[in-house]
């Protein structure tokens, strides 16, 4: 099977991104900006699941 960075770099910040991160979200609630970090994290995270899937597509038919 052949390693694509790009698909494991793309997982890893997946993986990153889903697991609470603590400190930067008690920074984002000490702002006041809890919910709008929540949104660009959601959107960040559609963004990158979709360019995975892409990503996958494409290396399958290389």
């Amino acid at each position: 099977m052949q390693i694509n960075p790009k698909i494991d770099a793309l997982q890893l910040m997946l993986t990153d991104l889903r697991t609470r991160n603590e400190p930067i979200r008690h920074k984002a609630a000490f702002k006041g900006c809890q919910p709008e970090f929540q949104t660009l994290v959601s959107r960040l995270i559609k963004q990158l699941e979709d360019e995975l899937i892409s990503e996958k597509l494409n290396n399958r038919y290389n």
